[in-house]
Parts: structure tokens; C-alpha cells; sequence
């Protein structure tokens, strides 16, 4: 079988562990071997770790005496994977029934391909599971050229790849090399068009890992700042065109490119806001949008809804949000406007 190195960082994340680490396990697929750093966490990790360890030669543990920080803990999951694949799995997450079969399938049968990713499911505190309404029920991969999968990331600058779902061929990720410390939300975008520099994207719509959704996530901060959102991902994509695809043909165009469509996105970001009564956080979006894209101050990119996924379900969540936080008659003169603003990203 073929052998897959999974690394699992691990930080405070100690009632997520084993069901992390046994999905990985469960896997019917892979000859699998698990990387299980602890970052120094003060709470039973260290101890989960050690019991898994224990009961399955497969896992193995390294414990930090110091917060060395997440980034030199995938850094150092990179530098220890030997297999033909690798895996990078968050504690607090979990592979999903039958993924590596999956994905191994094709990149067995495609050696081309750099890496894999699917549909993420969510999990919530309740245990309730939310799966994308676009879920397939075959595994029917779509599998582009590295060029064409970075020419998407620049035409529609979202990172739209689940890092649970992500199975890399590892003399991909070794010539991609490390994760870079400057980009500490973000780098996962960079990484995947690094990747694709040294080989094929195959994706699928197939739910292929699952994300827990709590108080406690890494991104959980950014997601109270869009702006910062939106200046993260900026930033791993400049990071990539000064680095790794400075080679590419055109690159200044795709960056001036992912830069516009930050802005046209943003743009309609700040429309949502207003509309729900985040009137600060609309004015820093709207700034950020016309440093970006200038033109927006007096032709609004209307290209970016047409890219939009889902505007149905999003403009019935901005419309709830809109209807508890303001009355009706605050809403009746907006016109035209707020009808198209809440289809967007809020």
C-alpha cells in the first residue's frame, strides 16, 4: 500500500485529540504512520498524545518544553515525513470516512499530481454537521494544470482549499519547502499555490475532511476583522509572486489581477456591513476596496457577484441578520442598492 506521513499539531486541544487521531487511523486506505507535537500545551494533550502512542504503534509524539509557535510546528511535521504522501491535520479537526482511498486512487493513478483537496464538512459544538449543499456522491476529480490553479487563485483571490482536505505528494511539499513565519494566517494559501508550482491540482466535490467550528480556532480572531482577512490573504499572495512564482509568465499581471478582485470583493463586503449596522467595519472594507481597486468609487464591480456561490442562502442570512439588528422603516429607503449588497460575502 501506499505509505502517508500525517502530522497533527496540537495546541490546548487535548478533549479533540483522539477522535482527530482515530480518524486518521480508521482510514481503510494507506499504509499510515501519525505525528502527534504538542506545543507545549498546559492542559491533558501531552497526556492524550502519550495514551495513543501507547495503543497504537503507528503514533508517535513529540512534546514541546516551549511554545515554539504553530508554524515551527508544521515546519518540523514537514522535515520528519519520508512517505510518497503527506498530510497536515489540526487536532481539533478530523479527516472524513474514506478520504485517503480517495484521493490516493487518483494520485496513484495521475503521478503528476502535486496534491488533493475536497469539500470540508462543519462541526459544531452541538455535534449537529453542516455539508455543502453542492456535495458529490462520487468522487469525480477535476484535475487542472498548477498554472491554471494559480490563475484561479488570482481571478478569485478566496482561499477555497480546506487544509483538512489536503493530501500532498511529499517530494511536492519537500521542493515547495516550508511554511513561511511571516505569514501566520494565511500561509496555507501560499503553501497550496507553492505546491502547484511542482505538479497538477486534482479536487473533488466530495467531503473529504471536516472542520469543527468553536470559540478556541486559530482564525476565530480573524474572522472578527474582514479587513484583516482580506490584507492576510493579500499578503500570501504577494509572498508567492516575490518568491516561488516570481518565474512565472505574466506573474505582475495575476498579482495586479488577485489584487483588483481583493478589492472588488471587499467592495461588496462593505455594502454587507453597512446593511447589517457594521457601519465602522463597512468604512475600513471600503477603504481597503478603492486603495485596491479605485475605480469601484464610481463604477461598483458587479463582475464579482457573478462569482459569487450560493448568493440565495447568503442573501437569506444577511436578510435575518439585517431584520434583527435594525427596523423595517431604517430599511425602506436604501433602494436598489441593499437588495444587491446583502447577496455578498458579510
Amino acid at each position: 500500500m501506499p505509505r502517508v506521513d500525517v502530522v497533527v499539531p496540537c495546541y490546548q486541544y487535548g478533549r479533540y485529540l483522539r477522535s482527530c487521531v482515530e480518524s486518521i487511523l480508521s482510514q481503510a486506505a494507506g499504509d499510515v504512520r501519525v505525528l502527534i507535537i504538542d506545543n507545549a500545551s498546559t492542559d491533558d494533550s501531552a497526556e492524550v498524545a502519550r495514551q495513543l502512542a501507547a495503543e497504537d504503534a503507528r503514533v508517535e509524539v513529540v512534546v514541546h518544553a516551549e511554545n515554539v509557535g504553530a508554524t515551527a510546528s508544521f515546519n518540523e511535521g514537514i522535515a520528519w515525513a519520508e512517505a510518497e504522501y503527506f498530510l497536515q491535520l489540526d487536532a481539533d479537526d478530523l479527516l472524513a470516512p474514506g478520504c485517503l482511498q480517495r484521493a490516493l486512487e487518483v494520485m496513484e493513478k495521475h503521478p503528476e499530481i502535486a496534491f488533493t483537496y475536497g469539500y470540508e464538512a462543519l462541526l459544531y459544538p452541538d455535534g449537529s454537521m453542516q455539508r455543502p449543499d453542492a456535495e458529490g456522491e462520487a468522487p469525480d476529480w477535476q484535475i487542472v494544470s498548477g498554472r491554471q490553479f494559480v490563475e484561479s487563485v488570482c481571478a478569485f483571490p478566496r482561499n477555497l482549499v480546506g487544509a483538512p482536505t489536503v493530501l500532498r505528494r511529499t517530494s511536492a511539499q519537500k521542493q515547495a519547502g516550508y511554511y513561511r513565519p511571516e505569514l501566520p494566517y494565511a500561509d496555507d494559501l501560499e503553501m497550496w499555490l507553492r505546491l502547484a508550482m511542482f505538479g497538477s491540482v486534482a479536487s473533488t466535490k466530495m467531503v473529504q475532511g471536516i472542520r469543527r467550528v468553536h470559540a478556541l480556532q486559530m482564525s476565530s480572531d480573524y474572522r472578527n476583522s474582514m479587513v484583516r482577512d482580506f490584507a492576510e490573504r493579500e499578503a500570501a499572495i504577494a509572498s508567492f509572486f516575490a518568491n516561488e512564482g516570481r518565474t512565472l509568465p505574466d506573474g505582475q499581471r495575476l498579482l495586479s489581477q488577485a489584487k483588483r478582485q481583493l478589492g472588488a470583493h471587499a467592495y461588496w463586503s462593505a455594502v454587507s456591513h453597512l446593511c447589517r449596522g457594521y457601519a465602522r467595519e463597512s468604512w475600513r472594507l471600503l477603504k481597503f476596496s478603492l486603495s485596491r481597486r479605485p475605480s469601484a468609487a464610481v463604477l461598483p464591480p458587479l463582475g464579482w457577484l457573478l462569482r459569487m456561490d450560493r448568493p440565495t442562502a447568503r442573501l437569506g442570512d444577511v436578510l435575518r441578520e439585517a431584520w434583527l439588528r435594525a427596523p423595517v422603516r431604517k430599511l425602506s429607503g436604501t433602494g436598489p442598492v441593499w437588495l444587491v449588497g446583502v447577496l455578498c460575502l458579510g
